[in-house]
């Protein structure tokens, strides 16, 4: 017999010996239809009652284009209809001043002091006749978060007071800002923003003072704040809880107060001899008066001891008008010097510092900002430091991850951003560094003198 007849025989009769082993992927295989198999029949067999699960519900409404001018009014008007209803749930006067009438007529004895205290079982009573508007408030949960060290179980009524005043506030503020926010995605453009504070100015008795001329400069100085700590991306908008959970809102409303103390002004960014002195002095450096700065204008600014490769480092990266700088970026620059142990602050300076754009501080970055404080102390008669020295404390200072490499997050981790970043880019800010124990030492001899006196 020819052996292709054998072999075509052989390949057509079925192998039927049980002992055969299946491989590895002929059980693979088998699992798989049956799983299939199964699946299709369980998935057959279901009654599917809800015709919905057949379909994907839409989950995305675009913005209305810019030329939908009705679809636009729509918006707009259902936003407003909804920052109504929402303003509405909220507490007025009237209310908070019933629930304080409540609150002490269900007082729990004895008084701490002279602060009342109520237990949870009052509590809950007051919460039954306060109205809907206050059940939120009446809730196990704010009870134990407001709950300390009472003996007896009880919350103080002041503090759960000012905690729904406060609850009450950041509601009203959030409606407030929302108004502003022209495309209704929860944040604010520095527009919006703009227009919020420009509006909000003949409502503060702190700013009476100042001339409408003003206006525009000190909208500028107020909003740069905002923007230059809760935008550190430089996106151009922020998101309205941040504008809630920071403190600056809080300072900007601070200036109601027609009874603010004098220190409280000065170390106010938002209080009017705040911004005058802001712009004064950005007045008094532009020499040439053409409402921008130079380098050669910037120089002097604060003791004009900051070194030239700093600011040549300023005028690279900053955004700059044919080589000057504008009002808006020297905000930044004044923000940023005038809080430099804030992480957004040290973003800006980091970014100066970081000449290669590597993303960290080595030897070369140091030396190379080093050297122009060097070149300063020969100048100004000094004998300069060794930037061997200076290296070792930095980076015993910092402790970085790695020790050849100072990151961003090393210097806001080691609390000692502000001083690093000075050493290295103002000799003034490093001669107090240096000498800062006779400081102290002569500081401590001038506080005994005045008290022998």
């Amino acid at each position: 017999m020819d052996w292709k007849e054998v072999l075509r025989r052989r390949l057509a009769t079925p192998n039927t010996r049980p002992n055969k082993k299946k491989s590895e992927q002929e059980l693979k295989d088998e699992e798989m239809d049956l799983f299939t198999k199964y699946y299709s029949e369980w998935k057959g067999g279901r009654k599917n009652t809800n015709e919905f699960y057949k379909t994907i519900p839409r989950f995305y409404y675009r913005l209305p284009a810019e030329d939908e001018v009705l679809l636009q009014k729509l918006r707009e008007e259902s936003r407003a209809v909804f920052l109504q209803r929402k303003s509405r749930e909220l507490l007025d006067n009237e209310e908070l001043q019933n629930l304080w009438f409540l609150l002490d007529k269900h007082q729990t004895p004895p008084m701490i002091g002279e602060e009342a205290m109520i237990n949870y079982e009052n509590f809950l009573k007051v919460g039954e006749k306060a109205g809907a508007k206050c059940k939120h408030f009446f809730t196990a949960k704010v009870f134990a978060k407001l709950l300390h060290t009472d003996s007896y179980g009880r919350i103080s009524i002041m503090q759960f007071f000012n905690y729904v005043m406060r609850k009450v506030w950041l509601h009203q503020t959030r409606i407030g800002l929302s108004l502003y926010d022209v495309a209704g995605q929860g944040y604010l453009r520095e527009s919006d923003l703009e227009n919020y504070i420009l509006e909000l100015i003949p409502t503060l008795p702190q700013l009476d003072g100042l001339e409408k001329s003003f206006y525009s400069f000190y909208v500028c100085t107020a909003v740069r704040k905002f923007f230059f700590f809760l935008d550190p991306l430089r996106t151009g908008k922020i998101k309205i809880q941040d504008i809630l959970a920071c403190s600056f809102l809080d300072d900007l409303l601070e200036l109601r107060d027609e009874e603010l103390s004098k220190e409280s002004q000065e170390t106010n960014w938002f209080s009017a001899p705040s911004a005058l002195r802001v712009y004064g002095q950005y007045l008094n450096l532009d020499k040439d008066h053409n409402g921008m700065l130079s380098k050669e204008e910037l120089s002097r600014y604060g003791t004009a001891t900051m070194t030239n490769v700093f600011l040549d480092r300023v005028f690279q990266e900053c955004l700059t008008y044919d080589g000057e700088m504008d009002y808006k970026t020297y905000l930044d620059f004044v923000l940023a010097l005038e809080n430099r142990k804030e992480p957004a602050a040290l973003q800006y300076i980091f970014k100066l510092l970081d000449i290669e754009n590597k993303g960290y501080l080595n030897v070369f970055s140091l030396n190379y900002f080093f050297r122009a404080i060097q070149e300063l102390m020969k100048i100004h008669g000094q004998d300069p430091v060794s930037f061997q020295d200076v290296k070792d404390e930095i980076f015993d200072m910092v402790k970085p991850k790695d020790p050849l490499k100072i990151s961003l997050q090393d210097l806001i981790n080691s609390n000692q951003g502000d001083t690093v970043t000075t050493i290295l880019i103002d000799l003034n800010g490093f001669w107090t560094y240096e000498n800062r124990e006779a400081l102290v030492a002569n500081d401590s001899e001038n506080s005994t003198d005045l008290d022998d006196t």
